[in-house]
């Protein structure tokens, strides 16, 4: 079966100045000679020990990194990328950045207002939502982002460890959307520590070392490799 190539990263790298000296001559590198393709209606599962490169590589996949090397073909319009890291509009309530983030992956502001009702009722914010997203805890941000990813769906949905927050009423619930997004032949690639969720739910796995790929395929041989490696003394 043919698969359409939705993103093609061909031996894609990225190095930062190492410190904050102006005049400092020293580098790091956080990703080097990354080589990979995303088909449509695939999961792909990004694994790889803390500083591997994981949530790196989803900034570069969303295009808010831009690789210092190589380069990436995209036949896709919109991509959506939901990181516990990546904050909202703190002065804005939850209606206004709804609007904001969905604006961002190429939806109208017209579509996001009518999907806004939709959303909060999906993160549970109730009354919350009309106050700004200071008030709000690291929980209640990861609800109303994630929600925003479900409902407002873009061509490819990137998820770094969204299903470890929140309550255990909201994971399961989150999960059982992202399940039914895969099964939708949605395409998402999915970072998580939770290793017997990403063998469940991936087609296919790109395990990362030191910003490198060491090894990427079939779900279930990638993750035999992997955990045997990381349960090694």
């Amino acid at each position: 079966m043919n698969m359409q190539t939705l993103l093609s990263l061909q031996n894609i790298g990225l190095t930062f100045k190492a410190g904050h000296r102006l005049f400092s001559k020293t580098k790091s590198s956080l990703l080097q000679e990354i080589s990979l393709d995303l088909y449509s209606g695939e999961t792909l599962g990004i694994v790889g020990r803390n500083g591997a490169g994981k949530s790196t590589l989803l900034k570069v996949l969303a295009g808010i990194y831009q690789p210092t090397q190589g380069h990436i073909k995209s036949s896709v319009s919109s991509i959506s990328l939901l990181n516990l890291q990546l904050g909202f509009d703190e002065n804005l309530n939850a209606y206004d950045n709804i609007i904001l983030s969905g604006m961002l992956v190429g939806h109208s502001k017209s579509e996001m207002k009518q999907s806004s009702e939709e959303i909060i009722a999906f993160s549970e914010l109730g009354e919350a939502a009309n106050r700004p997203i200071r008030s709000y805890s690291t929980g209640m941000k990861a609800r109303l982002g994630f929600s925003i990813s479900t409902i407002s769906r873009a061509d490819v949905t990137l998820l770094d460890e969204v299903l470890s927050v929140g309550d255990g009423h909201f994971m399961d619930k989150a999960e059982a959307s992202m399940r039914k997004m895969i099964k939708s032949r949605q395409t998402v690639v999915f970072v998580s520590h939770d290793l017997a969720k990403v063998r469940e739910l991936c087609d296919r796995v790109c395990w990362l070392e030191a910003g490198r790929i060491r090894a990427i395929g079939e779900s279930s041989l990638i993750m035999d490799e992997y955990e045997q490696d990381i349960h090694q003394i």
